[in-house]
């Protein structure tokens, strides 16, 4: 994994077991020791744009689980992928602390709606008969009577996680979530020690806002959820974020980059580092999938011929 840049220097430090010289990158607060491989965190002086970690939620999933992960997740991605997916190489394998925004509110939201109601009528109409007669017959139909809804809807939002990181993005954080934040555990460097931990590269106001409108997405999600009646549509909301708080947590991942072909860019596949859970886009071979179109159309062309010989 390459980590983005961020406002946190490089720092020389002095190892404590074997007085070696070691430095440690920007943007990273852990390292090893390259003569004696010893882990050192480096508490770094807080700043306005690079607070210090307030939670942590450490690893469970050790390399060799997370190993047995990703070959069994490679093996059941079916006969579509590319060719060499299933024999591609490791290139690299890291277990890292993801920072993260933690964010809570108290949300207030007014709404309107339109909500439909379904009902049957009885419906007479004349129509003509195999004979040619005018007849008169009935049938049922549904019909559907709209009405105005509004109303104020009061929610505590909780555990709402955003990346911090620019080297990892929200989307490929959320498809490994979740993480059990009932395991959270405060911050101290010794939880860190032996493994890459990533200083946030994005600016905690950022995050607020990415937070922000993840929140207010899932208000109105959850509100067209309870819309009462049958259907509704032309949902308005007007959502308000008070009593915000905003907690930076560092979160395990498993990063794997794998190279399939020497002429193709790698793919990242990620573990969750707590869970197990794995999430990757691999590349499908149009090829594969075209062959299997025209012998299905081969297949289904076939089987009608044989039920037209013996129809």
């Amino acid at each position: 994994m390459t980590v983005a840049p961020s406002n946190a220097p490089a720092l020389d430090i002095t190892c404590t077991t074997c007085g070696a010289d070691v430095v440690v990158q920007a943007g990273l607060r852990t390292t090893e020791c390259p003569y004696c491989g010893s882990p050192h965190v480096v508490e770094r002086p807080p700043h306005e744009d690079r607070p210090d970690p307030t939670f942590v939620v450490a690893f469970t999933v050790d390399h060799a689980a997370a190993q047995g992960i990703v070959k069994r997740w490679i093996g059941n991605r079916g006969p579509f992928v590319q060719a060499g997916i299933k024999r591609a190489v490791v290139e690299g394998t890291r277990g890292v602390y993801v920072p993260s925004y933690l964010y809570g509110a108290r949300a207030h939201a007014r709404y309107s709606a339109s909500i439909g109601e379904n009902y049957t009528v009885t419906v007479t109409y004349t129509t003509t008969d195999s004979k040619g007669n005018t007849v008169v017959r009935t049938r049922t139909e549904v019909r559907t009577e709209w009405r105005s809804l509004s109303g104020v809807y009061d929610a505590n939002v909780m555990d709402v996680l955003v990346t911090a990181s620019r080297g990892l993005g929200n989307a490929e954080l959320e498809a490994v979530e979740p993480f059990d934040l009932r395991l959270l555990q405060c911050y101290t460097p010794d939880l860190l020690a032996g493994w890459i931990a990533e200083e946030a590269s994005i600016a905690p106001e950022d995050c607020v806002k990415m937070a922000q409108g993840e929140t207010r997405a899932g208000i109105e999600r959850e509100l067209q959820g309870f819309m009462p009646g049958d259907s509704s549509t032309s949902l308005q909301t007007k959502i308000s974020l008070r009593d915000e708080v905003a907690h930076l947590a560092l979160l395990p991942v498993w990063i794997f980059v794998l190279r399939y072909a020497e002429d193709k860019d790698p793919i990242r596949i990620l573990i969750n580092g707590q869970s197990g859970k794995v999430a990757g886009n691999v590349p499908f071979s149009a090829v594969r999938i075209a062959l299997a179109v025209i012998l299905f159309l081969g297949l289904a062309a076939g089987l009608m011929l044989v039920l037209g010989v013996f129809a």
